[in-house]
């Protein structure tokens, strides 16, 4: 299995677990211990508009590939949730495909960096 191989949708699904995990590491950095309040914000950064929001800050960072991996989840067919619009959820769907992109092909300074680089202002702020 590669993600080549793998259509929009199931990237996404698997690049929603990989941005999951960084989110709450990096809540977990914050130092807070209470897992109702870890919970809380790390919520803040998987709704699809904080993904879209994100996606702003690394767009112009994407190579060519990437673009296309990024492309293949926005273009993919799903249900749009009633928090975000369409757009946003497009988007954010992008957004996990192009994660699960780098994390399944062990990019994972790449990912790290695009990750740092997409939620950077969001940290600063939640974290104060």
């Amino acid at each position: 299995m590669t993600p080549e191989t793998l259509n929009g949708a199931t990237l996404a699904y698997l690049g929603d677990a990989v941005l999951e995990i960084m989110v709450r590491e990096k809540v977990i950095e914050s130092g807070v211990t209470d897992v109702g309040r870890l919970n809380d914000m790390a919520r803040t950064f998987v709704r699809a508009t904080e993904q879209s929001n994100a996606l702003n800050n690394i767009i112009d960072l994407l190579d060519e590939e990437e673009m296309s991996f990024f492309k293949r989840g926005r273009n993919s067919k799903g249900h749009t949730p009633k928090s975000a619009s369409t757009v946003e959820y497009r988007r954010a769907t992008g957004l996990e495909s192009l994660f699960a992109f780098l994390y399944m092909k062990g990019r994972k300074d790449r990912l790290k960096f695009l990750f740092e680089k997409a939620y950077n202002d969001h940290f600063d702020n939640l974290l104060k």
